[in-house]
């Protein structure tokens, strides 16, 4: 567990995951709630298709494209500079989603689905560049530690987005998930400047 921590380079890619993970599931566990602010009960197609479950369904969707996207502009452009991409675009979404005035929809929906696709885009190239980083030996025990305190992580998130969100709005709601990607750039773009990360998608 400590040779995690202790190696500058999979310490960075560390932070970086735990900055994803901050605001992850809390984006997944509030993004229905505030659609259905935003669009009451409005349905797509008669009764049948409520519009605000289509556009949350696309958002999830959008997470798979992002997935694939990222896991091929890795490869192409470096693992590093991909994740902090991923994580300028989702930060920048968490900052002003819930600011944006409610009937502004078609803003609000393209917004979201951004949202959506990059929130989730980082999260395998971060478990990616441990195992290229770590030592063989500790690659299966570091993996299990980054992800077990990831999830630990996001308990705190999740409760207070709706605490926040009931208390001063979803603007300050949602901008607090900016932290995580805001300090999990940081540490991916340090990470970049180390010698050690030539590891990574070999060598990009």
């Amino acid at each position: 567990l400590l040779h995690t921590i202790k190696v500058p380079a999979t310490r960075m890619v560390f932070f970086g995951y735990l900055g994803h993970m901050w605001e992850l599931y809390a984006m997944w566990a509030a993004i229905p709630a505030f659609l259905a602010v935003i669009y009451d009960t409005r349905n797509l197609v008669g009764e049948s298709l409520n519009l605000a479950s289509f556009i949350t369904f696309m958002v999830f969707v959008a997470g798979a494209t992002g997935s694939v996207l990222a896991g091929y502009m890795s490869e192409r452009f470096g693992r590093t500079a991909t994740t902090s991409v991923a994580m300028i675009i989702s930060g920048g979404a968490a900052l002003f989603i819930g600011f944006l005035p409610v009937n502004w929809e078609v803003t609000i929906t393209i917004v979201a689905i951004t949202w959506g696709a990059s929130v989730v885009a980082d999260s395998a190239q971060c478990s990616t560049a441990l195992t290229e980083l770590c030592e063989e030996a500790y690659r299966g025990t570091a993996l299990t530690f980054q992800t077990g305190m990831g999830f630990l992580l996001t308990i705190i998130p999740i409760w207070l987005v709706p605490v926040l969100a009931e208390s001063v709005g979803w603007g300050l709601a949602f901008a607090m998930l900016a932290i995580g990607p805001a300090l999990g750039t940081c540490a991916m773009l340090r990470l970049r400047s180390m010698p050690e990360s030539i590891a990574c998608a070999m060598g990009k």
